[in-house]
């Protein structure tokens, strides 16, 4: 798991399909926890308020399943910052998913002689599964861009918003801070999608869910994951070979050919 990943804390806004996101059975949010404590999964705890992070684990459920123990840190100083907390949002990876939930006035414990600390259940967990949720995330160096009609009318020129990450089957894009209204269902004629050394393709984009992503020094941006509507012939091979040269340039990159 990466440490963007890691340390970026997602809040699910809206969606069409909330419930393929949120987990909200007690007895599943149990289960799913239980199976975090067997599986020794690191934690990405961040405190609130502030922006401070710590790893950490899920040492047990307790209290005839109703609360957790999260292990405390080596640090006193962190350990007195989480006494404090009014929020402490949990990060961490489960067999490939995504994993993430927020646990209120942690209160300090013991756990075999160690600093813990002792929360009630979440209410609900967000899940989110690489393949639905990240793709392939554009390079930060290139310019990939959609560029949006504004659906009110009020402007004769689209907006280009930035592509966040794509795959075959649609993109997700940073939301303009102003002037553009993304919803679950709202659908975008006339788009334009530019893509490095390929021609513009035409194509037509539905909302289909909008997520508020905070990374670790505090900065929020909104995420609107969108899918193709109306794709011409051949843009999906367009696509996917763009896909397979970032992935490429990647791997090279990584092995040190690059």
């Amino acid at each position: 798991m990466s440490t963007d990943n890691e340390q970026t804390r997602i809040e699910l806004i809206r969606s069409d399909d909330e419930e393929k996101y949120l987990l909200q059975s007690p007895r599943e949010i149990r289960h799913l926890l239980a199976s975090i404590v067997s599986g020794r999964a690191l934690i990405t705890a961040q405190i609130h308020p502030g922006n401070q992070s710590f790893l950490t684990a899920l040492v047990g459920l307790v209290d005839d399943d109703q609360a957790l123990l999260l292990d405390g840190s080596t640090e006193e100083s962190i350990n007195s910052r989480i006494e404090s907390a009014v929020q402490i949002t949990c990060i961490t990876q489960l067999q490939n998913i995504r994993i993430q939930f927020n646990v209120d006035t942690p209160a300090r414990t013991e756990f075999e002689g160690r600093p813990a600390f002792r929360a009630l259940l979440p209410t609900a967990v967000l899940r989110l599964q690489r393949r639905e949720f990240y793709r392939l995330q554009t390079p930060v160096t290139e310019s990939v861009v959609c560029a949006i009609p504004d659906i009110g009318g009020s402007t004769v020129r689209p907006a280009e918003v930035r592509i966040i990450d794509i795959s075959s089957g649609g993109i997700a894009v940073a939301v303009p801070p102003s002037n553009f209204n993304f919803e679950p269902h709202m659908e975008f004629s006339g788009c334009t999608l530019r893509l490095p050394d390929a021609e513009p393709i035409n194509t037509r984009l539905v909302v289909k869910n909008l997520f508020r992503l905070v990374n670790r020094n505090g900065i929020e941006m909104m995420r609107a994951g969108c899918q193709f509507l109306d794709l011409p012939r051949n843009a999906d091979n367009i696509i996917q070979r763009y896909i397979l040269k970032i992935e490429r340039t990647r791997n090279a990159r990584e092995r040190g050919n690059y």
